[in-house]
């Protein structure tokens, strides 16, 4: 049982154990018959006064009170008649419905009886406002006041404005709003129960639908929203691609099937609001094409609706179209070929159709009709073409390919100079040809080819290296650029060079001197020569496909024994030049490239005659006369035994010229160190001689000089004197002027200082002077200062405190005044009265009538004579 406002502790169980328990007004205590054991309500205000066979169950405590719009739930209620009155039974005690609530509303304080509980405080009723309602559940079978029958399990919607009065059998399960439906909204329902919806259609468990009206919608105690879907604008850019998800008719009044799909565009309706049997696939773009763009659109859609699979439309600008379902585009939106002069089309036919003339190309089939008739006209005056055939289209002229015609490749002409040429072939006949000087473009059967070269010639020709400025540093590193292969390889040949070309189809060789330019044609290849080189020379060094004809030289190293075995390491160097009689002669200039290494094979033969030639010399006879003997095994001797001027090879008409013996050094250590000592020797003795010549050179210069010395230092000391005797009378002069000069400087520069003495004590009491001034004035206008600046702070805060003692002042007389106001004047009588009202009122209760009880010397005080008494309550004043 709940005791609202029971006090608690030791002041409740003294109030309790006490014999006489005072109850104020709207206040009730449970007395408990310790005899019968039963409990009843005592109700204030009232003095109760206990028994010995009674106990109070708890301190008086404050009665229920509901205001108005209020409500409390009350557990085991008591069960009353039909009057209101509270039934009891035979022994007193009050009856009660156990296990049953009871809603009470506004009414009358009113206790709790022994067994009643409170089950919910006093709650203001919830209050329903417009555009919302309570879900509600009956808990128990019932019946309504307008006589509808609740079955337990139903529910139905309490709709606002109202003010809902709860009911026992009754469950609030939530709150629903109204959902706002602005303009191109809609929201989706579903229904949970079979039953009617707002509009009176039969809905089915689980089944959904749009509402589109605008405004606020409150769904129904079966229904729910899911979703609130908002309209697709359509313009004249964007289209809706839908999907029927199940057989419907649309809002256009057209059946759609299962798995259909459509566009919906602006022609059709401004604002699209998808419907529950329709699926949004996506947004769908304009394709607008201009006078230069066309596009090919694969599976058109027919003019029944129905998509054509396999079949593709060719679509030309200007234009602007929405792509149906199933249709794509099959490269994009492209240009327009406008092709030039200087280029073409390379054309396929995908399958079989009459190519139409210029004119008919530029029309664009949109009906069936008109297709047939032009296929009708293209029969009597086009060409038949077939699947595969390729043929070439020319400009100048703007094209656009049919849907039967695939563009293989875009052809441009290709400009070439006299010098400049590509690789041709043809397709059919697979026959590759140079065109060399013109500008040409392939044809339809003629592609570029690409011709290849061993990597050595490429590595050469891409390299860039000038094989007469750069012969002497071949191994440098050079950028090597890509060469297109299908250009026409040139190589410029160098001046006084020659270059061999082998042509592998009709097996000839060709030679061409410099300065040349050679173009090789499909079947031809450069001849590689392999050269020695390095010191000693070494075989395949220099590769190089351009053959210098000299005049020039190459350095080698060998090695040499004499007939005492003296091992001598020589460097020599050849003149070289290759002797062409006729350039014209092809046996001739075949020659030239006879020998693949010319160099090697030169070297070897002359480092042969030169060590046969010294092998049988001993080392002292060619260290004196090496030249003779190496120029003499080289040239050899003609018929006069005379040295010949150069040595000819006949196999490839080589002419050395020269040779030149750049050093000669013993491959022998002590043979090194002993002709080194006898180099040294020999310099020494040449230095000797030649010292000693100069030794006596030097003593005789030195003779002739010294006399010449003691002359020149007789004359210099007579000069001298003279100069002397010329010094002395010019001093004797200079002292005389010096001491006269001195003497009037020294007073002059004594009065100059006096003056300047005096001036600068003036000047300096001058400014002491002023000094004092400035320091005077300065701390008078300080201190002026200060005293203003004390002034005025003093001033301020004394205004401040004045302005701070009449805010308060004027605070207070407001706080008093508002107070007084607050109270008012029949409050202030009223608290006035009240103590002296309060204690007449109890003796009246009492019932004490003028009684004075007094000694005739002690005044009394009449108005705490009841407080006296009977100890009453403590006024609201008192403490």
């Amino acid at each position: 049982m709940s005791k609202k406002g029971a006090k608690s502790g030791p002041e409740m169980e003294l109030q309790v154990e006490t014999s006489i328990i005072r109850i104020p007004p709207h206040n009730y205590i449970h007395v408990l018959d310790q005899n019968t054991n039963i409990a009843r309500v005592e109700i204030g205000p009232l003095t109760y006064i206990r028994q010995d066979n009674e106990r109070v169950l708890f301190a008086p405590v404050r009665m229920i009170m509901v205001p108005p719009r209020h409500y409390c739930v009350i557990s085991n209620p008591v069960a009353r008649d039909d009057n209101g009155q509270v039934l009891f039974d035979q022994s007193g005690q009050a009856k009660l419905r156990h296990a049953d609530l009871e809603i009470r509303l506004a009414q009358d304080p009113f206790p709790l009886y022994p067994g009643e509980e409170i089950q919910q405080d006093v709650t203001p009723l919830q209050i329903v406002y417009p555009d919302t309602a309570l879900r509600l559940q009956a808990l128990l079978d019932f019946e309504e006041e307008g006589g509808e029958k609740r079955i337990a399990g139903d529910e139905w919607l309490f709709e606002g404005p109202g003010t809902y009065i709860p009911r026992k059998e009754v469950a609030v399960l939530e709150t629903i709003k109204a959902t706002v439906i602005r303009e191109n909204q809609a929201i989706r329902l579903r229904a949970r129960k079979e039953g009617k919806d707002r509009s009176g259609v039969n809905r089915v468990t689980g089944e959904e639908w749009l509402v589109r009206k605008v405004g606020a919608y409150l769904p129904g105690a079966h229904e729910e929203v899911i979703d609130i879907v908002n309209a697709f604008i359509l313009t004249d850019k964007k289209a809706l691609h839908v999907r029927a998800l199940r057989a419907f008719k649309d809002a256009g009044g057209r059946d759609r099937r299962t798995g259909e799909e459509w566009l919906v565009t602006m022609a059709d309706r401004e604002a699209h609001i998808p419907s529950v049997a329709e699926e949004v696939v996506g947004v769908v773009n304009v394709t607008t094409l201009n006078s230069r763009q066309y596009c090919v659109v694969l599976d058109p859609v027919g003019p029944d609706g129905k998509p054509q699979l396999g079949q593709k439309k060719v679509v030309k600008g200007e234009r602007s179209f929405f792509l149906q379902p199933g249709e794509q585009l099959e490269k994009g939106i492209q240009d327009v070929y406008v092709l030039s002069e200087e280029e073409g089309l390379v054309l396929g036919a995908v399958e079989a159709f009459y190519d139409a003339d210029e004119q008919e190309e530029e029309e664009e089939e949109e009906a069936a009709e008109e297709s047939s008739q032009r296929a009708k006209r293209s029969r009597r005056g086009g060409i038949l073409r077939r699947p595969g055939d390729r043929w070439m289209l020319r400009g100048p002229i703007e094209y656009v390919p049919p849907a039967q015609v695939e563009v293989l490749v875009k052809r441009h002409a290709i400009p070439l100079d006299e010098n400049e040429g590509i690789y041709v072939r043809d397709i059919k006949t697979g026959k590759v040809r140079a065109v060399i000087g013109h500008t040409y473009m392939l044809t339809q059967d003629e592609e570029l080819w690409e011709k290849e070269l061993p990597p050595k010639v490429e590595a050469l020709l891409s390299a860039r290296i000038d094989p007469l400025a750069d012969r002497s540093d071949r191994n440098r590193s050079q950028d090597v650029e890509a060469r297109n292969k299908t250009m026409v390889i040139s190589y410029r040949v160098p001046h006084n060079a020659a270059v061999q070309v082998y042509d592998y189809r009709e097996k000839k060789a060709r030679v061409v001197f410099g300065p040349e330019m050679v173009m090789l044609g499909p079947d031809e290849q450069f001849t590689v020569l392999s050269l020695s080189g390095d010191k000693p020379k070494r075989a395949n060094v220099n590769k190089s496909v351009c053959l210098l004809l000299g005049p020039d030289f190459f350095t080698d190293i060998i090695t040499i024994e004499t007939a005492d075995h003296a091992r001598l390491q020589l460097q020599l160097s050849y003149n070289w030049h290759f002797e062409v009689k006729s350039r014209t002669d092809p046996a001739d200039a075949a020659a030239l490239f006879s020998v693949p290494d010319f160099v090697g094979d030169a070297s070897k033969a002359i480092a042969s005659r030169i060590r046969g030639a010294v092998a049988s010399v001993q080392f002292d006879d060619f260290h004196k006369n090496s030249n003779r003997i190496i120029c003499s095994a080289v040239f050899g001797f003609d018929e006069k035994l005379q040295i010949r001027p150069s040595l000819r090879f006949s196999q490839n008409n080589l002419v050395i010229s020269s040779v030149d013996i750049q050093s000669v050094e013993p491959v022998d250590q002590r043979t090194r160190d002993a002709l080194q000592k006898s180099v040294q020797l020999a310099i020494e003795i040449t230095t000797n001689s030649q010292e000693a010549a100069a030794r006596h050179e030097a003593e005789r210069l030195e003779q002739e000089a010294r006399g010449k010395l003691e002359r020149q230092k007789i004359t210099d000391q007579a000069e001298a004197e003279r100069a002397r005797k010329e010094l002395l009378e010019l001093e004797a002069l200079s002292a005389a002027v010096e001491s006269t000069g001195a003497a009037k400087a020294e007073a002059q520069s004594r009065a100059e200082a006096a003056r300047i003495q005096g001036e600068a004590a003036v000047n300096e009491a001058k400014l002491k002077t002023e000094a004092q001034r400035i320091e005077a004035d300065a701390e008078l206008e300080r201190l002026a200062k200060a005293r203003q600046q004390e002034l005025n702070y003093k001033k301020e805060m004394d205004q401040l405190e004045v302005e701070k003692q009449q805010n308060l002042a004027e605070i207070e007389s407001k706080r008093f005044k508002q107070m007084m106001d607050s109270l008012g004047s029949d409050t202030l009588k009223e608290i006035a009265r009240a103590g002296p009202e309060m204690q007449v009122k109890m003796l009246q209760a009492l019932g004490l009538k003028s009684t004075l009880i007094t000694d005739g010397s002690s005044p009394i005080n009449l108005f705490t004579t009841a407080s006296g008494l009977l100890g009453a309550l403590p006024g609201p004043g008192q403490a």
